[in-house]
């Protein structure tokens, strides 16, 4: 019976000795099939396009096609369920905006994943902050040309300025509830299945004001939209003349967004590190930088800081839910 079971263990032991050598085989031809992008957000959003200029870039980087696949809904939270849910082999990847990562577990009951148990953070790329914005078209909007003017129309008629989102929870709508918060205004929100349907309900005078990107830069210099603020403490600097919230007399307010590259749990260590690999070298790319920073500041972030980023982001965006009282859904 002994000899039994020491040629069973044995046995076992082997078995799990070929399982990790063809594992360690795997990861180190990697890649060598085609790999997807998989998006949360409609195409034209921020996260759509920095998932499109690391595709281009990587496509020819590691030798294999980079796809992007646009799988909308539920803010993020369909494209992330599918990533969690994928073979663990670095070939379906998510690029995720902070929102999908840092609040949709605080916002959804019936939530299909855990952002850091059922996913593994590669590298965040893009920072930015968000661009208040109004449309000088809009009759309700048109006499307002600063922050200034913002504030007090927002104050003086409490429910009467509608703001447009990307969805329910999203960073956009967690910034307006501070901003209100922080002014003492009363605003109504209206979400949209993605940034790029709420940028359009602006241009359309359908919202009154929007927390944008700074992908609506060629919208605010052709003069279609207005900026009045942004979101971080200081400047923006393709905006250089727009004052910050912080330092138009509101100190605590500060608030921005992140675009980083998300794999299935249990994606073994090298091709995280391969992943991590292709991405820092495509942010140093002269063409692929110049793109990205049209989406932001640049800041890559390895797995293990891009984790502990997350996880603090999460702490402190349940405090601001909690504050605006937005319960889950």
């Amino acid at each position: 019976m002994f000899a039994v079971s020491r040629r069973l263990s044995g046995l076992l032991l082997a078995v799990a000795s070929i399982g990790l050598a063809a594992a360690s085989a795997g990861a180190q031809s990697y890649p060598s099939q085609p790999i997807r992008f998989i998006v949360g957000f409609s195409p034209g959003a921020s996260t759509d396009l920095v998932a499109r200029y690391l595709a281009e870039d990587l496509r020819q980087r590691l030798g294999q096609p980079v796809v992007v696949e646009n799988r909308t809904g539920a803010n993020g939270s369909i494209a992330a369920t599918m990533v969690a849910r994928a073979a663990p082999d670095g070939y379906t990847i998510l690029i995720s905006n902070a929102s999908t990562m840092t609040t949709n577990h605080l916002l959804y009951k019936d939530m299909k994943y855990d952002p850091l148990v059922d996913l593994t953070p590669v590298a965040m790329v893009v920072s930015a902050p968000f661009v208040l914005v109004v449309n000088p078209n809009n009759p309700k909007t048109k006499s307002v040309a600063t922050f200034a003017d913002f504030v007090k129309l927002a104050t003086s008629k409490p429910d009467t300025i509608n703001y447009g989102t990307g969805g329910v929870g999203n960073l956009a709508h967690l910034s307006f509830e501070l901003l209100g918060a922080t002014i003492g205004a009363r605003m109504v929100h209206v979400p949209y299945a993605g940034a790029a349907p709420a940028q359009a309900a602006l241009l359309s005078s359908e919202v009154d004001a929007a927390f944008d990107t700074p992908n609506a830069l060629p919208l605010i210099q052709s003069g279609r939209l207005k900026a009045l603020a942004v979101s971080t403490t200081v400047r923006w600097r393709d905006l250089p003349d727009v004052p910050s919230v912080a330092e138009s007399g509101y100190p605590s307010f500060a608030t921005s967004f992140w675009t980083g590259v998300v794999a299935p749990s249990k994606t073994p260590q090298p091709v995280i590190d391969a992943l991590y690999k292709a991405v820092l070298a495509a942010t140093e790319d002269p063409k692929t930088k110049s793109l990205l920073l049209g989406q932001g500041n640049i800041e890559v972030l390895d797995s293990a800081a891009f984790r502990k980023k997350i996880a603090h982001e999460g702490e402190l965006n349940a405090e601001v839910l909690k504050k605006a009282g937005i319960q889950k859904q």
